[in-house]
């Protein structure tokens, strides 16, 4: 068992003033594996003074040096990637193929923001005037629970990226995880004051972050509703906003796809990350004249293809919740799917058999379903999937756009040109064609209720800088 109980300010580990311990527990078996000990309010002005100091050297670097500083972090953090993988899977209990793919994201996040880095153009000429891109100051960083370091890394990089200091406070729940990525960071050699991490409750530590003066912007990945949170505390300072919020991702399925392609992919594209993703594909558009066959054909790939289990094993395709309210959560949700009239396909309530001591929610989905349903309309954070039915393309179009959210949307079609003007008519964000995929140099955000701004490429750098004007 390991005990977190150090904060990283001012390029040490420090004692945090903070007293409070949590326990850090294994979803998979819910034993304790550790503790953490939780930053308070004073931790986390100590660390806002800090990267307040280091701004003014740090602003002003040049880009070749931001480029070596972000080169030494990708070097630092790559050589433990398999470590990076191992504790991600026992603390959060994601998948080994999900943390595979996460972790090679957290080390990817520096070499792709050197690449925008290197063709960015921080000083434009528009018009008879001269635009400059300047760093907006100390970034508040606030990161989830479902993909922990990658969230720090993304966001990390591209603020050091342009000229901004940082303080961090990632999910109490990802200590180990944060720990190891830490040591990883801190021996890249930065500047001190630059990067600074605290360990604390969202109430506590992000709220201080939130409220606090010296703080220019925050970027947050997290609910919809922590969201709306940040967004009325930081308009009192007039922080400016990232937020990437709740989904409830539509993902249509046209009548000239090839169904025993899309099928598949769908459920897979429903239960990524365990259902634990804010992009997952947790509603089912497909024909109405189809519906028998979907329900058939997705019968088949749930019962037969996917496998709820250890997420140390290689095969295994969904894991634990991230912890027992989590669980309930889901739970809850099922128990309504059903009170609403949706038909139980597969899964349902309760654990899978010879799970008991874990997290687990079977692999469950609804078929007629309705999206005024709340299983179709409420992201439940959950391997739990909507199939619904439509009749025309414009029809389908009005059920995917029928929501608070806008994050994801997918389309699976033969016809390329019919796929793509169907995109143009989705509100959302990121609309992915046959299949999930995903471009670091693109930006990435949500419509309406799902955020604020956008990250990755361009976009996110842009995110993290003020535009002066000079006129001459």
């Amino acid at each position: 068992m390991k005990n977190i109980n150090k904060i990283y300010v001012n390029g040490a580990f420090i004692t945090p003033n903070g007293t409070e311990v949590a326990n850090l527990i294994n979803p998979s078996t819910n034993r304790v594996i550790g503790t953490v000990t939780l930053g308070n309010e004073i931790d986390t002005q100590l660390a806002i003074a800090s990267a307040k100091a280091a701004l003014p050297a740090y602003s002003k670097t040049t880009i070749a040096e931001r480029i070596e500083y972000l080169q030494n972090l990708y070097h630092s953090v790559s050589k433990r990637e398999n470590e990076l993988v191992d504790i991600m899977v026992e603390e959060y209990g994601g998948t080994l193929q999900f943390c595979r793919m996460s972790t090679k994201g957290t080390v990817n996040a520096f070499l792709n923001t050197i690449e925008t880095l290197r063709s960015f153009d921080f000083e434009r000429k528009i018009g008879q005037s001269i635009v400059r891109l300047e760093p907006l100051g100390v970034v508040g960083i606030i990161t989830p629970w479902n993909a922990s370091n990658s969230f720090i890394t993304g966001k990390l990089s591209t603020a050091l990226a342009a000229g901004c200091t940082a303080v961090i406070k990632p999910s109490e729940m990802s200590a180990l995880q944060t720990q190891l990525l830490t040591e990883c960071l801190h021996e890249a050699g930065l500047p001190a004051g630059v990067f600074n991490i605290v360990n604390g409750l969202g109430q506590v530590v992000g709220a201080e972050i939130t409220r606090h003066p010296d703080i220019a912007k925050i970027s947050f990945t997290g609910s919809t509703l922590v969201g709306k949170t940040i967004a009325k505390g930081a308009v009192d300072t007039m922080k400016r906003v990232t937020l990437e919020l709740g989904g409830k991702s539509p993902n249509i399925i046209l009548d000239d796809a090839d169904f025993e392609k899309a099928i598949p992919q769908a459920v897979l594209m429903a239960y990524m990350n365990s259902g634990q993703a804010c992009i997952a594909a947790t509603r089912l558009l497909v024909p109405e004249n189809r519906l028998s066959e979907v329900n058939d054909l997705v019968k088949a790939v749930v019962t037969e293809k996917i496998k709820v289990g250890n997420p140390q094993d290689e095969d295994t395709n969904v894991g634990p919740m991230v912890s027992q309210k989590q669980y309930e959560r889901v739970q809850n949700y099922i128990k309504l799917g059903l009170t609403e009239g949706a038909l139980l396909l597969t899964g349902g309530e309760g654990k899978p058999a010879g799970l008991e001591e874990g997290n687990f929610v079977k692999a469950t989905v609804f078929t007629n379903v309705t999206n005024q349903m709340r299983i179709a309309r409420e992201e439940i954070f959950g391997p739990v999937l909507s199939i619904l039915t439509y009749k025309t393309d414009e029809e389908a179009i009005e059920i995917a756009n029928d929501t608070d959210y806008g994050l994801s949307a997918y389309i699976s079609s033969e016809n390329i040109e019919r796929a793509n003007t169907m995109a143009t008519h989705i509100n959302a964000g990121r609309v992915a064609i046959n299949g999930f995929s995903h471009d670091p140099k693109a930006p990435f955000g949500g419509f309406k209720q799902s955020g604020i701004g956008r990250e990755f490429g361009v976009y996110g750098l842009e995110a993290y800088l003020e535009p002066k004007t000079i006129l001459i």
